[in-house]
């Protein structure tokens, strides 16, 4: 595959808006484990909170892994145009598809994550269901 310098620097707005998103995404997270250590510390036999914090544990995590295949991924795009620079066109074609594969992994991990985001409002959601 032969590539140009237009086809990796296609990748930089795309990984950049996603990095944005997902430090949205961590300090969104962050404000909730704040808040529901407030309310724990207050209210400790309260079991869906227990669960919560379980929940964003996981998230928390997630969204580290999302970030780091993310930085990844733009590392690799960026290495990949250096080596475009220095007229190495096969080299840069393998770090363009790893990129990629960064990348790739990075979107998956935030689809899981969304995906137990949602299961942590339907908790919330069956609490107020039960009151």
């Amino acid at each position: 595959m032969l590539l140009d310098i237009t086809t990796p620097a296609l990748l930089f707005p795309a990984i950049t808006l996603l990095l944005l998103a997902y430090t949205n995404r961590f300090l969104a997270i962050a404000t909730l484990i704040r808040n529901l250590h407030k309310q724990h510390l207050n209210d400790r036999d309260h079991t869906i909170i227990i669960h919560q914090i379980k929940n964003l544990r996981i998230r928390l995590n997630m969204i580290r892994y999302m970030q780091a295949f993310g930085i990844l991924s733009f590392f690799l795009v960026v290495l990949c145009m250096f080596m475009l620079f220095e007229r190495l066109p096969e080299v840069a074609s393998y770090l363009f598809a790893a990129s990629l594969m960064a990348l790739l992994i990075s979107l998956g991990i935030s689809l899981i994550e969304t995906h137990i985001s949602t299961q942590a409002l339907n908790l919330e959601l069956s609490d107020m269901e039960e009151k």
